[in-house]
């Protein structure tokens, strides 16, 4: 004979059930005890934070400044290839944007016979590397006003390597 353990433990459990509620004691029940509300608190709103306001020129965080980053014209290259859209690095070569030969020590706005906007003739702001490190995160920021479209490279290892390419012979 096989046993079932599942109809088993149902037919005692079913059994239990009866006998205890078959000794159940008195006929009236015991009263219940009153139960106490647990006390209600005001919800705590938390203090509000004050957000500094925004400077013009907020100084970098530690190890994302240009002298944190070592370039390399390779890699340079192959991200400048997004700009090429606009620039070159040809000498006297100007597209839609001047062009970036010798960039690097010359000032904004300088290339003779380029239409520059009105903001970057007047930024007056000598190309260091420094500079360019800014400016490539975000041009409108460095030179609002700027005609350029560009919103800019965020990973400061590629606009490292981007000067480094710029400054390298091409």
């Amino acid at each position: 004979m096989r046993f079932d353990t599942k109809r088993l433990s149902l037919a005692l459990a079913s059994g239990l059930a009866l006998a205890l509620a078959a000794c159940g004691g008195s006929e009236t029940p015991a009263p219940a005890a009153p139960v106490e509300a647990a006390p209600v608190e005001a919800p705590v709103e938390a203090a509000p934070v004050e957000t500094p306001a925004p400077t013009e020129a907020a100084a970098p965080a530690a190890g994302t400044d240009y002298a944190s980053f070592t370039g390399d014209a390779a890699k340079g290259k192959r991200v400048f290839a997004a700009c090429q859209t606009c620039h070159a690095v040809a000498e006297g070569k100007n597209n839609v944007g001047p062009s970036l030969y010798q960039l690097v020590g010359r000032n904004t706005g300088s290339i003779e016979g380029f239409k520059y906007s009105d903001a970057n003739k007047g930024k007056n702001v000598v190309w260091t590397e420094e500079n360019l490190f800014v400016y490539l995160e975000n041009p409108q920021a460095f030179i609002p006003g700027t005609i350029m479209a560009y919103p800019g490279l965020r990973n400061p290892q590629d606009r490292a390597d981007v000067i480094a390419y710029l400054k390298s012979p091409t």
